[in-house]
């Protein structure tokens, strides 16, 4: 058990490294310039290994995205009974935010980021797919819960809208020059805003049952 467990912890400091060495490379000198064997060499690593853990050469650089598609998932699926999806939701975009965690976009690091991923075709393809894998996540689970598949997915893409365009209302103020510090505090409110105008419209749905 302990050798399985080191093995995870090693996997993870790769997967990790290789991720670091690519976004360093990505943000120097723009993601279509950068081979995946340079970041190969880079990281100390075979062309292969880098495969192994990044199929995608996209991937290297939206490297959150598996783990926050399974975190927004399991924040509507284990919501508590009677809490609507929207509701979890808001409170989870909150507590992103109160702990500075990078996809709250409110970061002082984030021009770099956000240059890197508007002048590459390829890199907004991806995170417009992106997108679409949180919506089908959501209306998968909203599905199970009511049967309604059309609701559902009307649903699940309003809440997905909120929660990528609170991220680049943040993110665009960060790169526009606006001090970090002033967009996190008044993300609060954006935040608010964002899921006051989903909840307008889809109401509780959908809530457990008590």
């Amino acid at each position: 058990m302990a050798d399985h467990g080191l093995r995870e912890r090693k996997k993870r400091a790769t997967r990790q490294l290789i991720s670091n060495v690519a976004s360093g490379l990505f943000i120097e000198r723009g993601f279509e310039e950068v081979t995946v064997a340079e970041i190969a060499e880079a990281a100390g690593v075979s062309k292969m290994t880098v495969f192994n853990y990044f199929p995608r050469k996209e991937d290297l650089f939206l490297d959150r995205h598996a783990d926050r598609l399974a975190e927004l998932t399991e924040v509507v699926r284990s919501r508590p009974a009677g809490v609507s999806a929207c509701a979890a939701l808001r409170a989870h975009q909150h507590a992103l935010l109160a702990s500075g965690h990078p996809l709250s976009g409110a970061i002082a690091g984030g021009p770099g980021f956000w240059w890197v991923l508007t002048s590459s075709p390829a890199l907004m393809a991806r995170w417009y797919e992106q997108e679409r894998e949180i919506a089908d996540a959501f209306a998968e689970v909203f599905v199970a819960e009511t049967g309604d598949a059309f609701r559902s997915r009307m649903v699940a893409g309003l809440l997905t809208t909120a929660i990528t365009t609170v991220f680049a209302h943040a993110m665009g103020r960060i790169v526009a020059g606006n001090d970090a510090e002033v967009v996190r505090r008044e993300q609060v409110e954006v935040i608010d805003q964002a899921f006051d105008l989903v909840e307008r419209g889809v109401g509780e749905f959908p809530a457990k049952p008590r």
